[in-house]
């Protein structure tokens, strides 16, 4: 009964500077919805750039080209370009859990029809690139098996190429000229907008491997990647150190001239630097939360001068030193719930707000909210404790004589 009489006391005593109880607790509503709004960009950052490791494919290991050291120079990851679609066919062949394998080779080209031209991209692939992509067909179909080993002239394009090329017409059956070859349209793949490093995923042309390099670029004889779809994420590491195991076999006693990664090597590496984003812009909006706590520590310790004669009087009736610390305590908790209610609203708007007019992603979750919040109360027990104990240490007598 004691604290509710208390807590009673402390509301009345809010509710007569109703102005100065709202400014107090606005440090703390800015501070809650500062780290709100910036954990919730952060947030959405990061669940942005996992979607877009994601739509990379799935259970993917790459093999890229390795260094190599000539002459006593030593070159770079990428130096030795040495990788061949054997190197491909031997890793569906031996590697237990490749389920899907794709040589892939890039290569910048101008492509002509409809009576326009797009500079774009050109990919040749193993049908097996689109599962090991989790890319589907929006219209047509991929390009078989049968196409590669008779260097069929066909090709499937992206939603870049469709816009760029094809925007009044359907361009399944339609004639792409890349250089000066004729390829025939077969399919349209699903649009995937932006990677994470920023390309355009749907600004390409797939073909056949062997058309690329027995058609297009014929000088080519090696491959800028090797594509691997795992059976499970579980095997993933296992399937890893097994391809470079057989990629070490076929190059005998020659220095290794490859590297394997899988994308859970990317995706923790993309968490991290988002991540750390997300711990920054939460760090500088924590700032603010501590600056409404010392707000509200500096209020009640004018509130305790203030009220000097009424402490004097409260504890020459009868008060102990504990119902003054805690009707203080009380005070503060209740700005800083408050102002922690308050700002977790506030916060949540700004997100939205954000979202709505700048297409940033956002993504609000519940535990930023429980954090923040309990962060403001605390800080009103923190900062609230030093005001409460010098109001319950006051001496009556003093008390009552202050003016």
């Amino acid at each position: 009964m004691r604290i509710i009489a208390t807590t009673v006391i402390s509301l009345r005593a809010l509710r007569r500077n109703k102005l100065r109880s709202f400014l107090t607790a606005l440090g703390i509503i800015i501070g809650v919805g500062s780290v709100i709004t910036m954990v919730s960009i952060g947030n959405g950052a990061k669940a942005q750039v996992e979607a877009q490791v994601a739509s990379l494919g799935r259970n993917v290991i790459s093999v890229f080209p390795g260094s190599v050291t000539t002459g006593g120079a030593r070159g770079g990851q990428g130096s030795s370009n040495t990788l061949t679609v054997e190197d491909a066919l031997a890793i569906k062949r031996e590697i237990m859990g490749a389920v899907s394998v794709s040589p892939e080779l890039r290569q910048g080209n101008q492509v002509q029809g409809n009576g326009l031209n797009w500079r774009t991209q050109v990919h040749g692939v193993d049908p097996d690139f689109l599962s090991i992509r989790t890319w589907n067909i929006a219209e047509g179909d991929m390009f078989t098996d049968n196409d590669v080993r008779s260097t069929t002239k066909v090709c499937v394009v992206g939603a870049t190429i469709v816009k760029q090329i094809f925007p009044d017409v359907d361009p399944v059956g339609q004639v792409l000229r890349v250089g000066n070859i004729p390829f025939r349209i077969v399919g349209v793949l699903e649009s995937k907008g932006f990677n994470y490093f920023g390309s355009d995923q749907d600004d390409v042309v797939l073909m056949p491997y062997t058309s690329f390099m027995s058609r297009v670029f014929r000088w080519r004889n090696t491959v800028n990647n090797i594509l691997i779809e795992a059976s499970t994420p579980e095997a993933m590491e296992r399937v890893q150190l097994d391809i470079a195991d057989l990629l070490a076999q076929r190059r005998g006693d020659r220095e290794p001239d490859f590297t394997v990664r899988n994308q859970l090597e990317l995706a923790a590496a993309a968490s991290k630097t988002s991540g750390t984003m997300t711990q920054l812009l939460a760090g500088i909006a924590f700032v603010s939360l501590v600056v409404g706590g010392i707000g509200i520590m500096n209020i009640m310790l004018v509130s305790v001068t203030e009220r000097t004669r009424e402490i004097g009087i409260r504890l020459a009736i009868g008060a102990h030193d504990r119902d003054i610390r805690i009707q203080f305590l009380i005070e503060a908790m209740i700005l800083s719930a408050m102002g922690g209610i308050l700002g977790s609203l506030l916060g949540i708007g700004i997100s939205h707000t954000l979202s709505n007019l700048n297409g940033w992603p956002v993504l609000v979750s519940t535990q930023s909210i429980v954090v923040a919040v309990a962060f403001s109360a605390a800080f009103g027990i923190g900062f609230g404790f030093y005001p409460a104990h010098k109001a319950a240490k006051l001496d009556p007598i003093e008390a009552l004589r202050f003016e």
